[in-house]
């Protein structure tokens, strides 16, 4: 009986530390698009992992890559957030993107956490396909 009520309690913390992951995770995520939409490129680049920044050397840089390569992230007209995963120890969170024409975007953010927190350390585009995608 002891046995399954530590269960039962350990069972009940692990869930309440990944509603906790997922809701910090979703923040992270939120403000940099947010930071995005207002054009403030450093303030978005503080979100990235220290690979990321390093990868990039200047948040003038990584906007560049952005406004390039991820119009979608840069200028959203809707963000949904969906299944969070554990992949080996490493988090991913998957984002349905509308963008500004209508179109639906399915992104996978992988995500670190560091001593400054949740930082993401990578986006890749995925397949989409989902009905009325």
């Amino acid at each position: 009986m002891i046995r399954r009520t530590f269960l039962a309690t350990a069972l009940a913390f692990a869930a309440t530390g990944a509603r906790a992951d997922a809701a910090q995770i979703e923040a992270v995520i939120g403000a940099q698009l947010e930071a995005f939409k207002a054009d403030d490129f450093a303030q978005a680049f503080s979100y990235a992992s220290p690979m990321i920044q390093t990868m990039f050397g200047t948040w003038q840089r990584f906007g560049s890559m952005v406004r390039n390569g991820y119009p979608m992230v840069w200028r959203p007209a809707e963000v949904r957030f969906l299944e969070l995963e554990d992949r080996g120890g490493s988090l991913y969170q998957r984002v349905r993107i509308r963008d500004a024409q209508g179109g639906s975007h399915l992104l996978e953010y992988q995500m670190i956490r560091n001593q400054a927190g949740w930082r993401i350390n990578g986006v890749q585009i995925l397949r989409d396909t989902s009905v009325g995608a």
